[in-house]
């Protein structure tokens, strides 16, 4: 027990190194890679963030990684990303990485069935409505829920009655 408490000079020199020398790296790479590396994009985005976390934490915490190894581990998920950015790009890669994004409400309609797939609470709805400063359903011109996670709340002006249909273009409709 007491070891848990005991203070190790040497390893503790070690955990600084590989800390500073990993955020370091994490800073470049995504500098190289772009600001997508940590967006909440798709589920490989997701993905890509928690690897990096466990690198991070694997090469700080763990003695049998040394700093080198964390940082060609690093590179190789940086890569991976970068490629698969890049890839997505092709229908067929963006159907099997991309999450697609599902329409909730059509105008002042519930999808009850999509509510279901997406795992969506009439309650959590009723919640981003609010949110969005929504006082009746009249106002509402679509919900879709995002590739994020997110619910986006988009309204009805005074004098609109449809969507631009770019807007829902790859909107999942059930």
């Amino acid at each position: 027990m007491s070891e848990l408490l005991e203070l190790n000079i040497p390893t503790t020199y070690r955990i600084i190194i590989s800390t500073v020398g990993i955020y370091l790296m994490v800073i470049l790479f995504t500098r190289i890679a772009g600001k997508r590396s940590f967006s909440k994009m798709s589920s490989f985005d997701f993905a890509m963030t928690v690897a990096v976390g466990s690198v991070i934490a694997t090469t700080i915490l763990s003695p049998s990684v040394n700093l080198i190894d964390g940082i060609i581990g690093l590179a190789s998920i940086y890569c991976l990303q970068i490629s698969i950015a890049i890839i997505r790009r092709i229908d067929f890669i963006k159907q099997i990485v991309d999450n697609s994004p599902l329409l909730l409400m059509d105008g002042p309609n519930i999808l009850q069935e999509n509510l279901r797939k997406a795992r969506v609470s009439e309650s959590d709805l009723r919640s981003k409505l609010r949110e969005a400063n929504v006082s009746s359903l009249k106002e509402v011109l679509a919900v879709v829920f995002e590739t994020t996670g997110d619910i986006s709340v988009i309204h009805k002006e005074a004098s609109e009655t449809t969507l631009d249909n770019w807007l829902l273009k790859d909107v999942n409709r059930t």
